[in-house]
């Protein structure tokens, strides 16, 4: 753990650095590794006629842009989670009982907030009404694996922290995340016990609505309460546990930025030269 401010600011701008180079070499040696397989991402799609009728260059494009969206998410999670060990003990699986009738309100709750006819909107409180449930019957013993449940030892707080890169969610993804937050959250009070802080949220490295927009996902919103969402600033301010840590993360990376986009140049050398 990292307590002094430049010492912690200067640990997350090495953590960001190393996490883009990484990514950049990584993701230039996979793509010019795969020039003469035909089973690699890009040349997998040389064949889409429809796509090759509009020229070679938006051929590519369309290849390749799916990839990195795809690949740099999983970077930014990963980098994300090596920040958190600054300041949180990070582990990501949850297990323990989970009773029956907790797992009867979570159906419940989950049913009342998917009824558009008579919704019921989700609330903090919801947490609290799964925890107070007293076992009936046998338990049962599960395991969830979680994104990130960080337990901040200066407070004695347990976060679990549902993060989507971009938010998007169809009805069934938003349903069955909140699923499995009610149930690690479950798991964890019934562990830890009733003086154990938990606290629950669905988070996005970005808005895509734009910083300091409203969020409006509405498949979000009709399963998670405004008070769990930590969207782009405000989940990076929390991973790195600092008001300036969404600019300090978004700085550093812009200023190293041009190693991946060396990368990006170096496979479009490969594939149309």
């Amino acid at each position: 753990m990292v307590s002094n401010t430049l010492d912690k600011d200067e640990a997350i701008k090495s953590i960001v650095r190393a996490s883009v180079e990484a990514y950049a070499t990584g993701f230039q040696a996979r793509h010019k590794g795969e020039v003469d397989n035909p089973n690699g991402v890009i040349n997998m799609k040389i064949h889409n006629v429809f796509i090759s009728a509009l020229g070679s260059d938006i051929q590519y494009y369309s290849a390749l842009v799916r990839s990195l969206d795809s690949s740099l998410g999983n970077m930014l999670e990963g980098m994300a989670i090596n920040i958190a060990k600054l300041f949180y003990d990070v582990n990501q699986s949850v297990e323990g009982d989970l009773y029956p009738e907790q797992t009867s309100k979570i159906a419940e709750l989950l049913e009342g907030y998917k009824n558009t006819k008579n919704p019921l909107i989700p609330q903090i409180s919801h947490y609290e009404e799964i925890r107070k449930i007293k076992p009936a019957a046998k338990v049962i013993s599960k395991r969830h694996v979680s994104d990130y449940y960080l337990v901040d030892k200066e407070t004695n707080t347990h976060h679990l922290i549902e993060l989507k890169i971009g938010g998007d969610l169809d009805n069934k993804k938003a349903r069955s995340e909140k699923e499995a937050i009610f149930e690690q959250y479950a798991i964890l009070a019934n562990t830890l016990g009733e003086e154990a802080h938990i606290k629950c949220y669905f988070a996005t490295a970005y808005n895509r609505f734009g910083e300091d927009k409203e969020w409006r996902q509405g498949r979000v919103l009709q399963f998670f309460a405004k008070d769990e969402l930590l969207i782009g600033k405000d989940f990076w301010n929390f991973v790195c546990k600092s008001e300036n840590g969404y600019t300090l993360v978004l700085e550093t990376y812009k200023e190293n930025a041009h190693l991946i986009r060396k990368a990006l140049e170096s496979i479009k050398e490969t594939y149309l030269d």
